[in-house]
């Protein structure tokens, strides 16, 4: 989902990817190019170079690396000319229950390979929002397949897969990215794009990301164009009216519950506006936090149009 993640190798965009989203577009290509959790990552070089590579399992929060390190070391494991012949990547959200077991998973790891006499790869993301019996299912192919297929399973949560499978994977833990980590990877973005953003409003997005890259990104290609403006409207009405972040948080606040957000959208932007207001009580930039106030209202519109698309 930029998890880990270094962005793509400095040097000029390929045309077809200019018009992707830029979670996408920065994706790292090799394991050189992911920047944390080397830990992890010198092990699974390790296995590739022995040959010996495991079942997977890859959980954390998400932005942090998981998925992009899994495709990686599928690049490096896969000339691009069999790659799509011995790689199969399915979002386990979409189809959660037994029959993509049966059907496509099955299919694909019990039928060998012309390319070569390897493993195939099996990638299942969000492999946490599938059923029990579909897991239960999926250890049986485990079980039967090893000697043609590794998988490598990446979930958020940990407690949601099922012992038997936790049992025959190799588990990797994807902590949240550090701003130290973050920060020089939107910089290179924000390079490459040729956009403005300051100082406080990079603050902001590593501070609203709460280390997730991939959130990071999103928030930073969908204020292109609109943050600065607030940003700076909001800084003048602050002048010309002589009121202070804490006035006109209040308002906000008040204007928060006459607005028809959803549920979880509401709580979600009352938590931020609060730690906003605790960190200005704590001696914080009124500049830094007006810059989160921005953040976290764009944030919203993004997830309303999302939930309306």
């Amino acid at each position: 989902q930029i998890e880990s993640i270094q962005m793509a190798s400095i040097g000029k965009i390929p045309l077809q990817s200019r018009n992707l989203p830029w979670v996408e577009k920065y994706r790292p290509q090799t394991l050189d190019d992911l920047i944390s959790h080397k830990d992890i990552l010198s092990t699974i070089q390790k296995f590739i170079s022995e040959d010996r590579l495991p079942h997977l399992l890859f959980y954390g929060p998400p932005g942090t690396g998981k998925t992009s390190t899994v495709l990686a070391s599928a690049k490096q494991l896969y000339k691009e000319k069999e790659f799509n012949a011995m790689v199969l990547e399915l979002n386990a959200s979409d189809d959660r229950g037994i029959d993509v077991v049966r059907g496509p998973i099955l299919s694909f790891a019990s039928t060998r390979t012309i390319f070569k006499k390897g493993f195939k790869l099996v990638i299942l993301d969000e492999a946490d929002a599938m059923t029990r019996d579909a897991q239960n299912a999926l250890r049986r192919v485990i079980e039967k397949y090893t000697e043609n297929t590794r998988f490598c399973l990446i979930c958020n949560y940990l407690s949601k897969i099922i012992p038997a499978l936790q049992s025959r994977c190799t588990r990797f833990r994807f902590g949240p990215l550090s701003q130290d980590q973050m920060i020089p990877r939107l910089e290179f973005v924000i390079q490459q794009e040729s956009i403005d953003v300051t100082p406080d409003g990079m603050k902001a997005i590593v501070t609203l990301s709460s280390g997730d890259m991939r959130r990071s990104l999103n928030i930073l290609q969908h204020q292109h164009g609109v943050w600065e403006g607030l940003y700076f409207q909001i800084l003048q009405l602050k002048t010309l009216k002589g009121l202070a972040l804490h006035d006109i948080l209040t308002e906000v606040h008040l204007l928060i519950h006459r607005v028809d957000f959803p549920p979880a959208i509401r709580m979600g932007l009352l938590i931020k506006l609060a730690d906003i207001e605790y960190r200005l009580a704590s001696g914080t930039s009124e500049k830094i936090q007006l810059s989160s106030m921005v953040a976290a209202f764009q944030a919203v519109r993004d997830m309303v149009v999302n939930e309306a698309a």
